[in-house]
């Protein structure tokens, strides 16, 4: 009897752990005109909604709404002709599946060894950490673990660096790619595990570590990851609570970069684009900046990757273009070609271009900066909404898709540094 009791109990405990989003309502909204797209951008702004893709003609945007704010929403956007889908009426129930889905899935496996990788599972942060010093004490030879600093909270900000040499050969370009700078795009956490995957345990493409070095950073937000396997399984942001608002905490990482910092981002605390006191002023932003000033000579590429939108966006966000911006956007292409080729059905191709003319201004982004510092080939890349279950729900994981999610982005990640391969061949002749 004391053993079905402790079951309740358990259960009950599942079942409210999202009880903050309880009935959260999903928004499907469809704009045709520019006026309409204003009208949508000031109610999410006003009545502080949680925008997960922002609705411009031709692509429909998704909007978190509260409980109570949902009759002014949806009268604001029928008064003005805009046409909505409410996707889910409550996003607790999505929530609750998607950690029946993934415990199902860590029980499969259970008792497996994390040098395995699996790759049905989402990670934690502590499960990621034992993995990249796993590595490095198993594969010295190619994988040297770093830790480039710590977060807000005190966790260590590491990543890997893989050569088949010594990480120090002038001629050999380095593509440096992070994963989960925005805290709730767990999918993106496969993606630079499966790189790690195929070039330190499975090698099967052996001039991909021969001719190219790699910087892999898979938890770039630790704070905000950790806490978004919590309650708060949305949370985008770091966890800077020294920010003088009462409540509000938590800086977008992804705004805090000394690139056009401020100009298209928020001064609010409390909300999700909140760019911070100046640049760098979080020591998540700090760690990556870290790493470009030690390499910025010998990286060519840079993708900083996040979901969702099966999008490769370059800079920069205000609508001006690089001087390469040819190029960028031809090898955008090439390697959202690759992806197309191998992606499930269901999803749509890749959208390649620049950010602010595909979505919506921004400043202060990670790959902006990377391409104004000097990275030649710089972009940001998110990943496809997975169809859970029935609906387009783009930051939830069915572990259905996680490596699914991986392979096909290793796809176009090959692309891209076997062209940075040959152009760094060629003007090193």
């Amino acid at each position: 009897m004391l053993r079905l009791g402790c079951l309740f109990v358990i259960i009950g405990l599942a079942l409210a752990k999202h009880e903050v989003y309880d009935g959260y309502g999903l928004y499907k909204v469809s704009v045709k005109t520019t006026e309409q797209v204003e009208l949508v951008n000031y109610l999410s702004k006003a009545l502080d909604l949680d925008v997960w893709s922002h609705a411009i003609p031709g692509h429909d945007g998704q909007v978190l709404v509260p409980k109570d704010k949902k009759p002014l929403f949806q009268n604001e956007l029928k008064a003005a002709g805009v046409e909505f889908q409410i996707e889910s009426d409550n996003i607790k129930d999505i929530l609750d599946l998607e950690d029946h889905l993934l415990s199902e899935a860590a029980k499969k496996n259970n008792g497996s060894r994390l040098d395995s990788l699996p790759f049905d599972q989402i990670y934690t942060y502590h499960q990621v950490d034992t993995f990249l010093e796993m590595l490095a004490a198993a594969y010295p030879e190619t994988v040297t673990l770093v830790n480039a600093g710590k977060s807000f909270e005190g966790r260590d900000i590491k990543y890997i660096k893989v050569s088949s040499g010594d990480f120090e050969t002038s001629t050999r370009p380095i593509v440096f790619m992070e994963s989960l700078l925005h805290a709730r795009e767990w999918i993106t956490l496969p993606a630079t595990l499966y790189a790690i995957h195929k070039l330190v345990i499975d090698v099967t493409e052996q001039d991909l570590i021969q001719d190219i070095d790699w910087i892999i950073l898979p938890i770039a937000n630790p704070d905000g990851y950790v806490h978004s396997h919590g309650e708060f399984r949305l949370w985008r942001k770091n966890r800077n609570t020294n920010l003088g608002v009462g409540t509000c905490m938590g800086v977008d990482l992804n705004r805090n970069f000394d690139f056009q910092w401020s100009e298209a981002s928020s001064n609010i605390p409390c909300l999700d684009n909140y760019h911070g006191r100046g640049p760098f002023s979080e020591p998540e932003a700090a760690a990556i900046k870290s790493v470009f000033d030690q390499y910025i000579d010998r990286i060519g590429l840079f993708l900083d990757i996040h979901s969702f939108g099966s999008m490769i966006l370059y800079a920069y966000g205000d609508k001006t273009l690089p001087p390469n911006a040819l190029m960028v956007h031809l090898l955008g292409v090439r390697m959202a070609e690759s992806i197309d080729a191998v992606k499930m059905s269901w999803n749509p191709n890749y959208v390649v271009g620049n950010s602010a003319m595909v979505l919506y201004d921004a400043s202060g982004t990670a790959s902006d900066y990377a391409q104004f510092i000097g990275v030649p080939y710089s972009y940001t890349i998110e990943l496809p909404g997975h169809r859970f279950g029935i609906g387009g729900f783009g930051f939830f994981v069915d572990p259905a898709f996680i490596e699914q999610a991986g392979f096909e982005t290793w796809e176009g990640i090959k692309t891209g540094a076997r062209f940075i391969r040959d152009s760094f061949k060629k003007s090193n002749v």
